[in-house]
């Protein structure tokens, strides 16, 4: 039971970059680290200025609102 309470070893490491090297091949796992790139780029974005975001939404609103009503 213990075995999963401790930290991570580097055998474990070279476990589990061997097993993604298995599952993923080499090609797609820059595709991967891209794509988890730019989602963690647009998590730290999103919650920088909550106020930003809903001044844009609350635009884009009022534009489509504009738009409908001409």
């Amino acid at each position: 039971m213990n075995i999963f309470l401790g930290m991570v070893g580097p055998w474990q490491v070279v476990i589990i970059v061997a097993l993604i090297l298995l599952l993923f091949g080499g090609k797609k796992i820059p595709e991967l680290m891209r794509g988890l790139g730019t989602g963690i780029r647009e998590f730290k974005d999103a919650t920088k200025d909550p106020a930003k975001d809903n001044e844009q939404i609350s635009k884009s609103e009022n534009e489509q609102i504009n738009k409908s009503a001409n």
